[in-house]
C-alpha cells in the first residue's frame, strides 16, 4: 500500500459527479482531458461514464505524482471548484494577496480560476515541499 495518499476516491466521485465541466479530471492532474470535457460535456457524456471506472487507477497515479503535506489537495480542489470565484482556495494555500485579489475581480474574471484548474496540483505539492523543508 501506498503511503503517499494525497488525493481521495471518494473525492474523485464526488467531482465526477460535476464530470461534464472535467472537475475530477482536474483533481488528478489531467488538466488537458479535463478541459476538454470541458468543452465536451464529458465527451457527450461517454468519457464521463468510462471514468467512473478509471477513477482508481488516476487516484493511484496522483498519489504517486504528487507531495502529500500540510494543504489537503481535495479541500484544495473542493474550494476551487464550489468557491473558486472567491478565491477560497488560494487564502487555503496561504496565497492571501491572490486570493483577496480573485475575491474582488471574480477570480480575475474567472481567467485566474481556469489557470488554477490547470496548475492545483502543482502549487499545492510545491507549498507542502516548501512547508517540509521550514
Amino acid at each position: 500500500m501506498h503511503r503517499n495518499d494525497t488525493h481521495r476516491k471518494s473525492i474523485g466521485y464526488i467531482l465526477w459527479i460535476f464530470g461534464f465541466i472535467g472537475a475530477h479530471r482536474f483533481y488528478y492532474g489531467k488538466p488537458i482531458s479535463g478541459t476538454l470535457y470541458f468543452f465536451t460535456l464529458g465527451l457527450l457524456g461517454i468519457g464521463w461514464i468510462v471514468d467512473f471506472f478509471l477513477i482508481p487507477s488516476m487516484d493511484e497515479q496522483a498519489d504517486f505524482r504528487y507531495v502529500a503535506g500540510d494543504i489537503d489537495f481535495s479541500l484544495g480542489f473542493i474550494f476551487l471548484t464550489f468557491l473558486g470565484l472567491f478565491g477560497i482556495h488560494r487564502m487555503y494555500m496561504g496565497k492571501w494577496i491572490s486570493g483577496l485579489l480573485y475575491l474582488f475581480t471574480g477570480g480575475i474574471f474567472g481567467l485566474g480560476v481556469l489557470y488554477d484548474f490547470w496548475t492545483l496540483n502543482d502549487q499545492i505539492s510545491m507549498e507542502n515541499q516548501k512547508i517540509a523543508y521550514t
